[in-house]
């Protein structure tokens, strides 16, 4: 062979293997990037599209003027004449929702459906003699009109003699099994964290406390759900398959990651304001969900009826949900007649069309924004712009910054910002900022959040700018950047930065407390939430003056952060300059006061007298003194 022959075939070898070295290296760029754990099952992902979905709580509690019931009201007091539930479906539709979970069960044990292990349950009320069932007829209003449907079991049962003894397992599982049978497919199973206290439990009026962590049996639980509804997301305050969010409000923190740490967070977490932010070193996907009700209370009392969440308050809590990585389950307490309310369906609808409004025009779409770094052809910038879920933009391995621009070809008016993460892959992004073109220089879109995590979604609202240019700047990852989706838009003139409330007024009669002075009692009669009474007694003497008619007390607790000195069992009596009663008035629980601190109204028989007086029976946290942030008679 001569050398020139042999010289073109190592020259031909070389470049095959330059050509397959080549091809395998193209290979290695275009994979998609590796996962980073933990990661979203598929169930998970299709329960985070639905976004906003509604929660119905009606019961026993709706007739008895109770947040929560003892478990001691007669099933006979449940009594709707107008009850349709396709007029709730109706009203959910319009109002954007996706989905509906029924309180099947709340704390007071009374079943809307009637269930055959109990005497407790609506075959015992006069609604359709005897022969209705709310479960049924939701579920086929859901199927009819389109909705997810799902169920609310509370796990306490105040009703039940054996409530805290092993012989209550089986009862609580048979009332899973049959709701989960029964009713088709539901998307989520909603438990609740509030568990043991007081209680009626079949008439021993005492309180049982239980191991939270332990009693229930959860595995076994999650087996019963996996055994008949596998695809349903199980709710739950460390999950699996949701948590709940840390509060009753409605918002996410704005730094939301969508993991905990398996196995630490239980019913009664005492840590429960970090789920607002998840655990950033957390090991179990575990996104949030945000619990808000349309009204003050979760069950329906008529006084509130003039204090429904406004059309702005509720799509400031869709930013701050939806628009902070979360869901947002919004409530509609059904009215005594069994429909949702008017002033609630228009407030509900109203806000889903300002949302439709302010994101409808995507700026951006479909075109192709100039990135820093891109992974390959598969990858490329383009999938941020077409409004596909399944394609996405990457950067190559190791690279976990980048820079995104569009450019538009004259000025825009812009107000709104969208970010998707592409989940399946986990989510990555821990810090980045957006900034617009002004001049020559870039400048951030908004000082007011933080641009940390962005997850399933991410919406920032800012002051209206006019730009030729918007540029995402990723700024650290967990690993490179998957980007599936990115909007700009401008929601108008009028559209609002961020909902500001104003202190809730409290009309009341004139008053001073006795042994209080004038400076402290102040803080209680100032019409500000941010100054509050504290005192060391457990009781309040309220003189009124003179002789008067009253039916009334209204109470606001602490509404800092800290939530100091909430009442948890009161009584309410009239009595003499020095505190002997007279005669009692009103004695029961603030129900719920401690995940919702909202205004508590106690409504009690005409009385007439010159002296109250408010006792606190039981603090939420022994030993604190009782906070006051506002106090009023009528």
């Amino acid at each position: 062979m001569t050398q020139i022959k042999k010289n073109s075939i190592i020259a031909a070898a070389f470049a095959i293997a330059a050509a397959t070295s080549l091809t395998a290296n193209a290979q290695k760029q275009t994979a998609a990037p590796a996962p980073i754990l933990p990661l979203p099952e598929q169930k998970q992902i299709d329960w985070q599209k639905m976004e906003t979905y509604a929660f119905i709580h009606f019961g026993l509690n709706t007739f008895n003027d109770r947040e929560w019931g003892y478990g001691d009201s007669d099933p006979k007091t449940f009594n709707p004449t107008r009850l349709d539930c396709e007029q709730w479906a109706r009203t959910l539709v319009a109002s954007g929702m996706k989905g509906v979970i029924l309180t099947a069960k709340h704390h007071d044990g009374f079943c809307l459906w009637p269930f055959e292990g109990n005497d407790y349950n609506i075959s015992q009320s006069p609604y359709k003699d005897g022969k209705g069932n709310i479960v049924r007829e939701l579920s086929d209003a859901c199927k009819k009109y389109g909705l997810k449907f799902a169920v609310y079991l509370s796990p306490w049962d105040r009703s039940r003699a054996d409530y805290a003894t092993p012989g209550y397992l089986p009862y609580f599982y048979s009332q899973l099994r049959d709701l989960l049978t029964n009713y088709g497919d539901v998307f989520e199973v909603w438990f609740d964290g509030a568990n043991g206290g007081d209680g009626y439990y079949g008439g021993a009026c005492d309180s049982r406390t239980i191991d939270r962590k332990n009693y229930y049996n959860y595995p076994r639980i999650f087996e019963i759900l996996d055994s008949i509804q596998p695809q349903a997301v199980v709710f739950g305050d460390g999950g699996p398959g949701c948590r709940w969010v840390g509060n009753e409000k409605g918002f996410a923190g704005e730094t939301n990651w969508a993991f905990l740490r398996k196995g630490e967070v239980y019913p009664g977490y005492p840590k429960y304001k970090e789920l607002q932010y998840g655990h950033a070193d957390g090991n179990q996907w575990t996104p949030a969900e945000c619990d808000v009700s349309i009204r003050p209370g979760w069950f329906y009392h008529p006084e509130e009826d003039g204090k429904v969440k406004s059309p702005d308050q509720l799509v400031d809590l869709y930013y701050r949900s939806v628009g902070h990585n979360a869901t947002l389950l919004l409530n509609f307490p059904v009215d005594r007649d069994g429909l949702i309310h008017p002033v609630d369906s228009a407030n509900a609808v109203r806000f889903h069309k300002i949302i439709e409004r302010e994101l409808s025009h995507n700026l951006v779409a479909g075109m192709k924004p100039k990135v820093s770094n891109e992974r390959g052809a598969e990858f490329a910038a383009k999938a941020l712009t077409d409004n596909s879920w399944d394609t996405y933009w990457a950067t190559a391995d190791g690279v976990t910054t980048a820079d995104i621009t569009f450019s538009f070809k004259k000025p825009q008016k812009i107000n709104r910002i969208m970010l998707q993460e592409y989940i399946p892959l986990g989510q990555r992004v821990k810090k980045f900022v957006v900034e617009y073109l002004d001049g020559k220089q870039w400048k951030p879109v908004s000082q007011n959040e933080e641009t940390t995590t962005i997850g399933y979604k991410r919406l920032l609202r800012f002051l209206t700018v006019e730009t030729k240019g918007v540029r995402v700047r990723i700024l650290d990852s967990r690993g490179p950047i998957c980007l599936n989706n990115v909007g700009v838009f401008f929601g108008g003139d009028d559209a609002q930065l961020t909902w500001s409330p104003t202190s809730e007024a409290i009309k009341s009669l004139p008053f001073s407390l006795v042994g209080i002075s004038e400076a402290e009692q102040t803080k209680a009669t100032d019409r500000d939430p941010q100054t509050v009474l504290f005192t060391t007694s457990k009781e309040l003497i309220i003189d009124l003056g003179k002789n008067t008619e009253v039916s009334q007390l209204l109470y606001f607790p602490d509404q800092s952060d800290a939530h100091r000195g909430l009442i948890h069992s009161y009584t309410i009596s009239a009595c003499d300059a020095k505190g002997n009663v007279i005669k009692t008035l009103k004695s029961d629980e603030f129900s719920n006061i401690q995940n919702n601190p909202i205004l508590q109204t106690v409504t009690f028989p005409a009385t007439t007298t010159r002296f109250l007086k408010l006792s606190a029976d039981r603090m939420v946290k022994d030993g604190e003194q009782i906070g006051i942030a506002e106090l009023g008679v009528k």
